[in-house]
């Protein structure tokens, strides 16, 4: 009688130490959900409005009754963006594979214990410090910068040899590399563009190497001494206790990834929004854009619902009784 009194106490006490985290967590965002709910979301909602309206010639706004998607028609009709939503995906899918074998190898040498560890770890992570704001802004100015100085030169035919010489790698580098293996052209192409775009690949893998780090610390120690006593190579123990137990961290990784890579500055189905917005002659130009920016974020959300759906299967969750 007196064990199952002491058992309800203690329930008690933890059912109570998870309200009070619970109260503590919803505490901690309310500064963000009073901000979202008084600035952001009257701007979404006008935002979702004005993509059902038309243009009066002298700049009112009318809801368009009789063909409210006809905005929606014209982003998939009167513009190249299919094409450009095309291509956007076409790059993530070579992009986010590269950005989670590199952070994850990084995040994997620097869970090693050597010297400097921790100014490693600051080292890789300076680049996403400096990605934000005002730093960004003067990064993709750079960038537009070389852009027209790299379309001068292409009137005077110095563009291809410039672009050419800029590559560290090309793809018959790394098809004699691999002269002696059964590699396919599609996959030497992927490495000489990974290896081509590691610049930017560091830059963008800093949060998923310090996620990947954390998951790699809250392995217990005692698991990889069992597997050494039994005789398991570094390989097997990778692949056997390793990877399975940061497979959750590889899933809120690829997400993550899916996500930035979506809404960065430089992702071309963003800056082809921007751009159609500055330089529509059409009087609905930028609600059109607005519908844009809307079939895009469902697109998004749709490809992060299917792709969590589908990984979440594999994904391995250590049960903690």
């Amino acid at each position: 009688m007196t064990k199952d009194i002491k058992i309800k106490s203690v329930r008690k006490k933890i059912a109570s130490l998870d309200k009070r985290k619970a109260r503590g967590g919803w505490l901690f965002v309310l500064p963000f959900i009073i901000g979202f709910a008084l600035i952001y979301l009257p701007i979404v909602v006008d935002s979702i409005y004005y993509t059902f309206c038309n243009v009066k010639i002298g700049g009112a706004t009318e809801f368009a009754k009789g063909e409210m998607f006809v905005n929606y028609k014209a982003v998939f009709t009167g513009s190249d963006f299919v094409e450009t939503l095309i291509k956007g995906l076409t790059n993530m899918l070579f992009e986010i594979p590269m950005i989670l074998m590199f952070s994850l190898f990084m995040a994997v040498l620097l869970n090693q214990k050597m010297a400097g560890r921790a100014a490693f770890r600051a080292i890789f992570f300076i680049p996403v410090i400096l990605s934000t704001g005002i730093m960004e802004t003067i990064g993709q100015s750079d960038i537009l910068l070389e852009t027209m100085e790299g379309a001068e030169g292409g009137v005077e035919g110095g563009a291809s040899e410039e672009s050419s010489s800029s590559q560290i790698v090309s793809s018959m580098d790394v098809e004699n590399l691999f002269a002696n293996m059964s590699v396919g052209q599609g996959l030497v192409e992927y490495v000489a563009q990974a290896i081509n775009n590691i610049y930017d690949i560091a830059n963008r893998s800093g949060v998923q190497m310090l996620i990947f780090l954390s998951g790699l610390q809250s392995i217990s120690p005692a698991i990889y001494e069992s597997v050494q006593i039994d005789g398991a190579s570094a390989w097997e123990t990778f692949w056997k206790i390793t990877f399975p137990m940061i497979s959750p961290m590889i899933l809120v990784n690829a997400i993550y990834t899916i996500i930035d890579s979506f809404t960065a500055g430089s992702n071309v189905v963003m800056r082809y929004i921007d751009q159609y917005k500055a330089e529509s002659s059409e009087i609905n130009g930028e609600i059109i854009a607005s519908a844009m920016a809307w079939v895009y974020f469902l697109i998004v959300l749709a490809i992060v619902g299917i792709f969590a759906a589908i990984f979440s299967a594999f994904v391995f969750y250590q049960k903690k009784d």
